[in-house]
């Protein structure tokens, strides 16, 4: 198939730092590339790829101290994609609703991912009023929005070379994201203190959460039992969540995905979670990880994380929740939107594809 990849504008792809959708429009990118696909990615002109890269902006935004408007270069790459609509199949749009009234009337089969939160009041009208194919990366995420013409729920997908099992022998359990009320920084502190255990925290603080991280956080770190390690890149994941006995998510908002549960993962190391957004989809009770209520459940959990079978944890994510699954689930999607593009194109005859 002919597709194109349609990416935000702000971080490349891949994200030099900090950027959870442009590592998943790559991975996707790269693995539809590799299963012989002919793939455009609209993306920065800092980006890596195999696939053919159409680049609105030399340089990522976020990194470019010269960008003032943001918007403007999304408005001309939406242009860029209408120019060119005509040699894809599909236009795979990573950008949310921002492309939703150039599109709505394209001749060209499309789909949206969404992938960040969609209980903002303000969504309600955008997709009260325009109708187009989205996809959800959690069935949880759509809940907010049951109006919108959801077409599909693609988890999120690593490839299987990314990491490797580790065997938990770091004697510590691990927090890893970023440090801000919503993660749950604080209850991974408490259960880790009322278990008695060693908490390594590799986290970035925005600066938006500076404030919470001085006055809430900060002074828990002198504990010796605490130790911030701060921001880690992708190869130093593969150590630090291999040797960690488990990953602590005690999120206290609703994620759509939390791209860090299949990191541990795809380490094997299993994962401490409270029961929100998605974290019931992925997590299998006592398989690969296990979900609590209160602290005193997390401590119980985490004295016997020694029952746990790595290969197991390590299996489940092979299953469901490589970037091959990820790619062939989308193509699945892909082959109907164009079919039923095709159908309604040419109403009184069989579709073309």
């Amino acid at each position: 198939m002919k597709i194109a990849q349609v990416a935000p504008l702000s971080e490349s792809v891949p994200p030099k730092y900090y950027g959870g959708t442009e590592r998943v429009v790559h991975y996707l990118t790269e693995e539809l590339v590799k299963e012989g696909h002919d793939v455009t990615l609209f993306a920065s002109g800092d980006s890596c790829t195999t696939a053919k890269l159409v680049a609105t902006v030399k340089k990522a935004l976020r990194l470019n101290p010269l960008s003032e408007d943001t918007l403007a270069p999304h408005i001309v790459q939406i242009e860029d994609v209408l120019e060119r609509q005509n040699q894809f199949d599909i236009i795979h749009f990573h950008i949310d609703y921002l492309h939703f009234p150039f599109s709505q009337n394209s001749p060209v089969a499309h789909l949206t991912t969404l992938h960040g939160k969609l209980n903002i009041p303000e969504l309600q009208g955008v997709y009260n009023k325009f109708d187009q194919p989205v996809v959800s990366i959690s069935n949880s995420q759509r809940r907010p929005l049951p109006q919108a013409h959801f077409v599909g729920t693609v988890y999120h997908g690593l490839p299987a070379n990314l990491h490797k099992k580790g065997n938990g022998d770091g004697g510590y359990v691990a927090f890893l994201g970023r440090i801000s009320p919503e993660k749950g920084i604080y209850k991974a502190i408490e259960w880790a203190l009322a278990a008695n255990v060693t908490l390594k925290i590799a986290a970035k603080v925005d600066k938006a959460d500076q404030l919470y991280f001085k006055t809430e956080i900060e002074p828990l770190l002198n504990h010796p039992l605490i130790e911030y390690i701060g921001e880690i890149n992708e190869i130093q994941k593969t150590e630090f969540l291999g040797r960690a006995e488990a990953l602590l998510f005690p999120i206290n908002w609703n994620e759509p995905f939390g791209m860090v549960i299949i990191e541990a993962m795809s380490c094997g190391t299993p994962i401490i979670a409270h029961n929100k957004g998605s974290v019931p989809e992925i997590i299998e009770e006592g398989k690969n990880g296990f979900i609590v209520t209160s602290t005193e459940e997390a401590v119980a959990v985490i004295r016997q994380l020694g029952k746990v079978d790595r290969n197991v944890v390590r299996k489940i994510f092979e299953q469901k929740f490589t970037a091959e699954r990820m790619a062939l689930d989308y193509v699945e999607i892909y082959k109907k939107l164009v079919k039923n593009k095709s159908i309604n194109n040419h109403p009184t005859g069989a579709a073309t594809f």
